[in-house]
């Protein structure tokens, strides 16, 4: 039996089969849980067909798959009163969500950034979690796992991330302040800082191609990281080999944070 099994949970944030959140819900499956999904609404439910196709690769024939954009409490309510109501309870949630204008993802233009881009980058990937994290409650009364995704941009400068390396710092103190106030519901979270992996997010970042190729000159493994190094991470974050783990940022980036030049 897999750490995994008997356990089940919601998984934010899968837009195709090179998303983090797809390899996370990849090692989730091979442990033994079972995940429910969300994707973007959009009217020609091409957000939801690029989802399913994505978890069908995974062997998950008829997957639960809800639309929510996670700037709306709305969508957001729809989806935890629903998972409530098939359901009773989740054991686990996974934020895998972000979002800026990729106008202002470019080397030397972080001044420029608008209060509009401020404010929608910082709703959708940080305030979403605490959203979240407000929504558990409901849905885990036993207690349970949440983690989100971050990157080192969130705590020093990296050339091109910008307005993202702000939100990914409120992602994590948002992580903290949520496992402080959940603690005594058993409900931990975490978040797992990922070294680069050429997502569809990746894509928008301003020199991109040079981050590869710097992470594995400077990298304490001299590597760039494979997704399923970070699904494994998560598994473990998820199930009960971490049940003394709150509020930590973990990072899956082969060393390449501990070398300061």
């Amino acid at each position: 039996m897999g750490v995994m099994e008997g356990k089940r949970g919601v998984v934010f944030g899968i837009a195709n089969d090179r998303s983090y959140a797809w390899y996370i819900t990849k090692q989730l499956v091979e442990a033994g849980a079972e995940c429910c999904f969300t994707h973007l609404p959009d009217e020609k439910g091409k957000m939801e067909r690029r989802c399913r196709s994505a978890v069908q690769e995974l062997g998950i024939d008829e997957p639960w798959l809800q639309p929510c954009d996670v700037s709306s409490d709305d969508d957001l309510d729809a989806v935890f009163d629903k998972l409530k109501s098939d359901f009773g309870s989740i054991d686990f949630i996974v934020h895998s969500v972000a979002f800026a204008d990729r106008a202002f993802l470019q080397t030397g233009n972080f001044h420029t950034t608008t209060r509009q881009a401020w404010s929608q980058a910082l709703e959708i990937s940080a305030y979403s979690l605490l959203a979240m994290g407000q929504r558990s409650v409901g849905v885990m009364p036993e207690g349970g796992s949440i983690i989100s995704m971050t990157y080192y941009g969130g705590e020093k400068v990296i050339p091109g991330y910008n307005i993202m390396g702000i939100a990914k710092a409120a992602l994590e103190h948002t992580t903290r302040y949520l496992a402080a106030d959940l603690g005594r519901q058993a409900i931990r979270v975490n978040t797992i800082s990922g070294g680069p992996l050429r997502t569809l997010a990746a894509s928008a970042v301003g020199g991109i191609a040079e981050m590869f190729e710097h992470q594995e000159r400077k990298a304490a493994l001299g590597r760039n990281i494979a997704g399923e190094e970070v699904g494994n991470t998560a598994v473990y974050l998820l199930s009960d080999l971490s049940t003394g783990v709150t509020g930590e940022t973990i990072h899956v980036d082969a060393g390449f944070s501990i070398v300061g030049l």
